[in-house]
C-alpha cells in the first residue's frame, strides 16, 4: 500500500510541475472544470425547477381542497349537523397546516434556484475570464516560441539583446498569468 501511494504522490508532484511548466495546459483543465461545473449547475437549476412546478401543483391542489371542504363545513353548519362540523374543521386546519409546509417549501426552493442561478453567473464570469488568460498565455507562448525562431546565427548583437527583453517579457508573462491563475484557483476554492 505505501509503494502505491508513493507512486501517487509521485506521479501528482510530476503532474503539477508539468503544468506549472505549461500554464496553458493548466488553464486549460482549469476552464474544463469550470465548463463541467456549468452544466452540472444548470442541470441543478433545471431540476430545482421542476422540483418549483410540482410543489406550486400541490399547493393548488391542497387550496382547493381547503376550498372544498370550508364548504362542506358550512352546510354541515346549515343543516345542524354537529357531528360532522367539527370534524370536518379539523380536517380542514389539517389541510391548512400541509399547505402552510408546501408554502415553505416552495420558498426554500426558490430561494436555491436565485443562488443556484447567480452561482451559474459567477461560473460563466470566472470561464471567461480563464478563456482570457489562455489566449493571454497562448499569445505570450507563441511571441516566445517566435522570438526565439528569429534568433539566428548570422544577426546582430543589438537584435540579441532585443531578443532577450522578449524572452524577459515573455517570462515575465508566464510568470503574471501563473500569479492569476493560482488567484483564480483560491477564489474558486472558497
Amino acid at each position: 500500500m505505501g509503494l502505491f501511494e508513493d507512486l501517487s504522490r509521485f506521479l501528482e508532484s510530476r503532474l503539477e510541475e508539468y503544468l506549472r511548466n505549461n500554464p496553458h495546459l493548466e488553464l486549460q483543465a482549469l476552464e474544463e472544470q469550470l465548463r463541467e461545473q456549468e452544466e452540472d449547475t444548470k442541470r441543478l437549476i433545471a431540476e430545482l425547477k421542476l422540483q418549483e412546478k410540482k410543489v406550486e401543483e400541490q399547493i393548488l391542489s391542497t387550496a382547493q381542497e381547503v376550498q372544498r371542504w370550508h364548504i362542506r363545513i358550512d352546510k354541515a353548519k346549515a343543516a345542524n349537523r354537529i357531528d360532522l362540523v367539527k370534524p370536518a374543521q379539523e380536517h380542514e386546519a389539517a389541510l391548512l397546516r400541509q399547505g402552510n409546509q408546501l408554502w415553505g417549501h416552495m420558498k426554500g426552493v426558490k430561494e436555491r434556484i436565485t443562488k443556484t442561478q447567480e452561482l451559474y453567473q459567477q461560473i460563466q464570469v470566472r470561464r471567461q475570464e480563464v478563456r482570457a488568460k489562455a489566449a493571454q498565455a497562448e499569445a505570450a507562448r507563441a511571441s516566445a516560441k517566435a522570438g526565439t525562431q528569429n534568433v539566428g546565427w548570422n544577426q546582430g548583437s543589438t537584435f540579441k539583446s532585443t531578443g532577450g527583453m522578449d524572452s524577459l517579457e515573455a517570462e515575465f508573462s508566464r510568470w503574471e498569468a501563473q500569479e492569476e491563475l493560482d488567484q483564480m484557483k483560491r477564489n474558486l476554492g472558497r
